[in-house]
């Protein structure tokens, strides 16, 4: 179809969607970027953050996890360590995730825990992104 940019977003679990788009957005590591047909071809690495995908009119919203995306032959593909749609998103399950995360933070910086203070950052990242696209479910 003219004018329309084949989107697959792929997990190592499964193809969460693969559908014709006018428009994709999505977190790059160095900023967010989007894509619409006849795009030139792209290879980006991506990091925490939110997709929009944008199709007659219609915005779906989708929390990603880091990966991959290629744009080539108005086919954009993604694949993304995790990546869930708003209404897929457990809410409660990602705000346990976020109290885990800050709860490990505060303990090491009161020098009571040693942990991966990256790793736990990360963890915060991903609950605070899945909360905020959970909102637009």
């Amino acid at each position: 179809m003219p004018n329309k940019l084949l989107l697959e977003v792929v997990t190592p679990s499964r193809v969460v969607i693969s559908e014709e788009v006018d428009l994709a957005t999505a977190p790059g590591e160095d900023g967010e970027f989007g894509v619409m047909a006849n795009h030139a071809p792209l290879l980006a690495s991506l990091k925490i953050g939110e997709m929009r995908i944008t199709n007659d009119g219609q915005t779906i919203r989708m929390a990603v996890s880091g990966g991959f995306c290629e744009v080539s032959n108005n086919k954009m593909t993604v694949l993304a360590e995790a990546a869930e749609r708003s209404d897929e998103i457990d809410v409660d399950r990602a705000l346990k995730a976020k109290e885990r995360a800050e709860k490990r933070l505060q303990e090491a910086a009161a020098g009571q825990a040693a942990i991966d203070e990256a790793r736990a950052m990360a963890a915060l990242h991903r609950a605070l992104v899945r909360l905020k696209v959970a909102q637009h479910s």
